[in-house]
This record gives C-alpha cells, sequence and structure tokens, in this order.
C-alpha cells in the first residue's frame, strides 16, 4: 500500500550517486495525486539538475517480471505509478566502489535517482506493476550498455522471489558475471585549442589521465554545420575552451575583425548551446581585455564589462554566452606566457642580441604563466565550486610591461637600465600598424579563487624559474 503523507526527503546509498527518495502523496477516497517530478522543490532538496529528455514507461502484469542489469550512458529517475518493486542496484563504474551493491522496495511513495554507469534492476512485487522512468539523453540505438548477469554470485543480490521461478529474458540470463564485466569508463573531458599555448600547458598537466581529449580546430571547428553530431557529447562530463583568436590588433582591421568574432563570441555561442544542451561543464578562458582599465582598484569578477577594442568586445559577448550554461566557469586572465611567442621570449631574446628596447610604463598588472593556468583550471574542476568567473592569474605585486622587462634584462645578467620606459601614446605613435586600445589597468583581484583552496604561485617566482638555466617549458 501506498505510503500517504510523506515529506521530501532524501536516502543517500552506499553506491556514491545513487539516491532514495521519499515523495509526498496525497491521497483520499478518490485515489492520490504526487508531484513525480517538480524540478524546483527537487534540485532545491539536493536531487542534480540533470536535465531529463525522455520519458519511458515500463508496464508489467505478473508477479515476478525481473528486468536487468543494465547500466546505461545516462542518468534515470525511476518511479512507481501502480504496484510494488524490488530494485538492485550494482555499480559497475570503473573506481574503488565496483561492485557495491544496494537493494530496497520502491512504491509511489519512494523513487530512486540513478547516476549513469550504475547497474539497475527492478522484480515485480505486485501485479500490474507500472513504472517510469525520466532519462537525460535520447535512446539510441549506438548507446553502448554494460550488463550484469542478474544471479552473479559476486554480487549476491537476495531477490525475493529467485530467480528460477521469475520471469527472466533470456537476453537477461545470459549477461556476463561480474568478473567478466568491463567498468564503465568515468565521462571524458575535451580541450579545445589542444594545440594553443594553454592547450600545451594542459596536455602536459592531464599527461596521466586518460579520460581528457585534445582537440585542434583542424580536428573539431566549432562553425561546422554538423557540429551537434560530430561528438556524443554526452559522454563529456567537461568541455575546455582554451582556443581563441588572440591577434588583438590585427582584430582592428576589417578581415581581423570578422575573424575574432567568429572565434570568440560566434563559435563560442554555439559551444554554450551544446553545453547547455547536454548537461555538459564548459571552462572559458576570458581575458582583462573586457575592461577599460579605469579603475582605479584590481578588477572584481562582478565588475561590469566594459571593453575597449574588438578583441575585447568579441571576448565579452563570448563571456555573455558562456554565462547562460547552468554549469561553468569563466576563467578570466592577463598577461598570459606559453610556450611559444611571448613577451618574456621577446625580452630575452632582444637582451641577448644587444638590442635596447622601449617598452610601455603605463600599462599595470601580473603574468599569469600557463602551468599555472592549467593548475589552476584543473583545481576548479576537482573542487567544483560554484558555477561563475574566477580570476586566475600569477599572484604578487602588479607591475607595468617595462618592469617586467627590466626584471627579464636583470635575470638574464643584463643590465635592467637597457630598457627605456616610454607611454602608451608614444608606442602607438611608432607602430606601423593599427594598435588596439590597451587597458591600462589589467590587476585581477584574486580573493575568490584563494577562497576555493587555490594559492597562485607569485609572478616573480614563476619568471625565475623561466629564465633560469634550466628553465623548462613555460
Amino acid at each position: 500500500m501506498t505510503d500517504f503523507g510523506k515529506a521530501l526527503t532524501s536516502t543517500r546509498t552506499p553506491i556514491p550517486g545513487l539516491v532514495v527518495w521519499d515523495l509526498p502523496v496525497h491521497g483520499d477516497n478518490r485515489g492520490w495525486f504526487k508531484e513525480n517530478w517538480q524540478r524546483e522543490k527537487m534540485t532545491g532538496a539536493g536531487l542534480p539538475d540533470f536535465g531529463p529528455v525522455q520519458q519511458n514507461v515500463s508496464f508489467n502484469d505478473a508477479v515476478g517480471t525481473t528486468r536487468g542489469i543494465h547500466a546505461e550512458p545516462w542518468d534515470k529517475w525511476v518511479s512507481l505509478t501502480t504496484g510494488r518493486i524490488f530494485g538492485a542496484w550494482v555499480d559497475l563504474r570503473e573506481g574503488p566502489t565496483f561492485g557495491v551493491v544496494f537493494t530496497t522496495e520502491l512504491d509511489p511513495s519512494r523513487a530512486v535517482f540513478v547516476p549513469r554507469g550504475v547497474g539497475n534492476a527492478y522484480q515485480t512485487l505486485e501485479a500490474d506493476t507500472t513504472y517510469t522512468y525520466l532519462v537525460n539523453d535520447h535512446w539510441s540505438p549506438d548507446a553502448a550498455y554494460t550488463l550484469l548477469n542478474p544471479g552473479d554470485e559476486a554480487a549476491a543480490i537476495p531477490w525475493p522471489i529467485p530467480l528460477e521461478r521469475a520471469e527472466v529474458s533470456e537476453r537477461d540470463r545470459a549477461h556476463p558475471r561480474l568478473a567478466d564485466v568491463t567498468p564503465v569508463a568515468p565521462k571524458k573531458t575535451l580541450v579545445l585549442g589542444g594545440d594553443g599555448q594553454l592547450g600545451r600547458a594542459l596536455r602536459n598537466e592531464y599527461a596521466s589521465d586518460d579520460t581528457v581529449e585534445f582537440a585542434t580546430r583542424a580536428e573539431l571547428d566549432l562553425t561546422d554545420p554538423d557540429l551537434a553530431v560530430a561528438r556524443r557529447w554526452r559522454d563529456y562530463d567537461v568541455i575546455i575552451n582554451a582556443a581563441a583568436y588572440t591577434a588583438v590588433d590585427r582584430a582592428e582591421t576589417a578581415s581581423g575583425r570578422l575573424e575574432a568574432w567568429e572565434a570568440n563570441a560566434a563559435a563560442v555561442s554555439r559551444l554554450a548551446a551544446l553545453s547547455a544542451q547536454h548537461g555538459v561543464t564548459l571552462v572559458h578562458i576570458s581575458s582583462d581585455y573586457v575592461f577599460d582599465g579605469s579603475a582605479p582598484r584590481p578588477y572584481r569578477e562582478e565588475d561590469a564589462l566594459c571593453p575597449l577594442g574588438v578583441y575585447g568586445q568579441s571576448k565579452a559577448a563570448g563571456d555573455l554566452a558562456v554565462a547562460t550554461v547552468p554549469r561553468h566557469y569563466i576563467v578570466r586572465t592577463s598577461w598570459v606566457i606559453g610556450d611559444g611567442a611571448n613577451f618574456v621570449a621577446t625580452m630575452s631574446s632582444l637582451a641577448e642580441r644587444g638590442v635596447d628596447p622601449a617598452v610601455v610604463d603605463d600599462q599595470v598588472g601580473r603574468l599569469t604563466f600557463t602551468t599555472d593556468l592549467a593548475r589552476a583550471i584543473r583545481h576548479l574542476l576537482n573542487e567544483r565550486p560554484a558555477s561563475g568567473v574566477y580570476n586566475v592569474t600569477n599572484s604578487g605585486d602588479p607591475v607595468s610591461w617595462a618592469q617586467i622587462a627590466r626584471e627579464i634584462f636583470a635575470l638574464g645578467g643584463h643590465d635592467r637600465d637597457r630598457v627605456r620606459p616610454c607611454t602608451t601614446e608614444e608606442y602607438q605613435a611608432s607602430a606601423k600598424a593599427p594598435v588596439a586600445p590597451r587597458p591600462r589597468n589589467s590587476t585581477l583581484d584574486l580573493s575568490k579563487l584563494e577562497a576555493t583552496g587555490f594559492a597562485p604561485r607569485s609572478w616573480r617566482d614563476a619568471l625565475r624559474t623561466a629564465i633560469g638555466p634550466d628553465s623548462p617549458t613555460f
């Protein structure tokens, strides 16, 4: 008999992510009513906002009808409309809880959330039992199921009706034993821009993690009209967008303007829509150029966007698109130094060749080494703080480009006074091509990042390591 009058409550199980829910059921002489799925109340009570897209119904006319054990590549919300069932779940995911079993009975007043990769099976305890399940991916003939024999001796499920007397399909009886099951691999992470400076740093950071994939633009083009089917997007937990148009000055030309908006805004908008549709966490790299640099203090994450040039405007548009994704991290950074052409390499080369450069002394900020940026991204994905914007740079005192250039000269054993300071206006007047406006203040407040437990390395220490005699790749 259905239990009326319960409060909406959850009970965790030994299987991580598998949660049993008591549901309020309201009944009288006419019958009963319940809210089988109520997003606001249930997510507020702790149910993952798993984004169901399909509802399935299973009717079972006889006691003892047994289905499973099946582990599907999607999350499920299982509840009953009539009858009563014995449910059995086995963790078939790769990891320390592989093979853990949990069983309980369900009626219309109890439901269960089954995460991807957990095997589930149900045995009816009453005739004319109907259960429904919401899933967050559409059924596909190409979907890969992981299966377990319901009579597996290692799982030792205590079926109320022994399987030899139950109604079980021959197909289910032929499923493999636990020892022969290949565990369900965790969802993957996809890094876009895998051949860029940050992409190469992320390759090093995740070198030992075979669940992380890398794609160059040649391998995955966000402008492809078939992008929606270019990957099975539900198989990804995270997309890190390390791809961007970064030719700041070229963006001020007619052709560059088009390229900047296509890469930094239009493509990012398409990526955001895909991420939202498939429940993917999107990590996107932002820039100090989304601000005009007029603030008298370090910029905070909640400060209003006010870009000066085309590059900054296109990046700001991309940020706004990413902010619509339910699970997102906008990683805002500045003055990035990575493997390849960069300010540190340029100044080191000028020092060695005897060139005394003029460097602007009225733009202030901090360097960000890609090794530290990659480490911060991994930290955010490990800790999973609230979605939103997180400033990420190296720590230390904000300085000008000229001061950094002097430090580079000195660390390389050269006279720091060979660097001649100049104003932004003087630099722009001497340029032979269009020069994009730069923010005078690019300093980002790091307190929100530090509150997550991440301690950014000092830019001075990072620079010293990069220029030392045995310096590794940035």
